[in-house]
């Protein structure tokens, strides 16, 4: 029967109250599973807030690692052309580019010709003993200031020719830049001239094979 009245529900609280009272072995199941309780309850707290910070984690790991690829992709999809350090020449002159068989159109300039000789023939007049500075004095008013920079690392004694053997040749006429052959005893000195407001200099060349 149930209990309808507050001074019975008074009396049932006093016993479940006091029954832990009642003895030393009541007072310890009190405490044991009282214990038990709290710590089964606060496993599960534990393991409820767990399960959700591994869920935010793992969806925001997701997100990240996502947005990685994507740069890492777009990253690699853009490649500049930039040339290797690996395949620069280590020559001490720069490489002309191969004229084509109609690229001599028209003769170029009796000064280009000209000029191409008088710095063939400075180029190889490099004696025992010269310096660096004294042969290229000969070749800087028909070089450009950025060809003579170039050649100062030149070491005269290396110039593979000493003499020129023959009449400068015109092989590509471009307008604005003329390539020209001239014959030496160390092979075909090929020289690229360009025009200048003061007039047809050597950009670059390349020495005989």
């Amino acid at each position: 029967m149930p209990i309808r009245t507050n001074r019975g529900r008074a009396a049932v609280y006093r016993r479940l109250w006091g029954w832990p009272l009642r003895s030393p072995r009541h007072l310890v199941v009190f405490v044991v599973v009282f214990l038990v309780l709290v710590i089964a309850i606060g496993i599960g707290v534990t393991q409820l807030r767990s399960g959700r910070t591994g869920g935010s984690s793992s969806g925001s790991g997701s997100t990240g690692a996502s947005s990685t690829a994507s740069s890492t992709a777009g990253k690699d999809s853009i490649r500049p052309g930039t040339p290797s350090s690996g395949s620069e020449s280590t020559s001490l002159t720069p490489r002309l580019t191969e004229p084509s068989p109609s690229s001599l159109t028209a003769a170029p300039p009796d000064a280009v010709l000209e000029v191409a000789t008088k710095w063939a023939m400075a180029w190889v007049n490099h004696p025992d003993g010269i310096t660096t500075e004294a042969w290229l004095s000969a070749l800087r008013p028909l070089s450009t200031e950025e060809q003579i920079t170039t050649m100062e690392t030149v070491d005269p004694a290396n110039v593979p020719a000493s003499a020129v053997t023959g009449a400068a040749v015109a092989t590509a006429n471009r307008g604005s830049s003329v390539v020209v052959a001239v014959p030496t005893d160390g092979g075909a000195l090929r020289v690229e001239l360009i025009a200048t407001p003061q007039g047809w200099r050597v950009s670059s060349y390349e020495p005989g094979s």
